[in-house]
């Protein structure tokens, strides 16, 4: 369900982004926090760190770790979340897929159900994470999620786009971070956030 009380509240579409890169100096994780500095004033923009959820064990299911709550709980008061990664293996990776099977889990208890996405990546290759984006889009369907499909954002030869300090510096790649949060401003007005 979208969360109508928090937009009427302050006229602002609350967005949880989440990297599915752990490294320290990730250029996914630098998307992300380009994506926080040209955040339109609609947006409201904060990144959830996955790094401290343990690995997924349905064991745990019935007392929930607290980090994974604390997750949880960030996802459930969101509007929508936006998904930024590299591509392992033509997919997703483990850490972004662990995320996500914490967030929707127990049965019955999916935190990501309803919520609006957008997702983006980069990688040094030229495919630019175009098969994990759409390896994604094939979770988000059992997510429940509704995926905003236009623009895409896939950066390519991304080391390229960033000075020595992790600073995106590409004009190119600002602008498209820019019409996708826009569109995702359109996108939750036509779903009537």
């Amino acid at each position: 369900m979208l969360n109508q009380n928090n937009m009427i509240e302050n006229n602002k579409i609350k967005v949880v982004g989440i990297s599915g890169s752990l490294r320290k100096d990730s250029f996914n994780t630098g998307l992300l926090q380009a994506a926080v500095a040209l955040a339109p004033a609609e947006i409201e923009l904060e990144i959830s760190e996955i790094g401290q959820l343990p690995l997924f064990n349905q064991d745990f299911e019935i007392n929930l770790p607290a980090a994974v709550q604390e997750f949880k709980n960030k996802i459930k008061a969101a509007d929508a979340v936006l998904f930024v990664g590299p591509e392992y293996n033509y997919s997703i990776s483990g850490v972004l897929k662990n995320a996500i099977d914490w967030g929707s889990r127990p049965y019955g208890d999916n935190s990501f159900k309803g919520k609006l996405a957008a997702i983006m990546g980069g990688s040094t290759g030229n495919i630019a994470t175009a098969r994990m984006q759409y390896h994604l889009r094939q979770i988000l369907v059992a997510l429940d999620m509704h995926p905003l499909n236009r623009p895409e954002v896939m950066v390519g030869a991304i080391q390229e786009k960033f000075d020595i300090e992790g600073n995106l510096i590409d004009d190119y790649t600002k602008n498209k971070i820019s019409e996708m949060l826009s569109a995702l401003v359109i996108w939750s007005k036509r779903l009537k956030i």
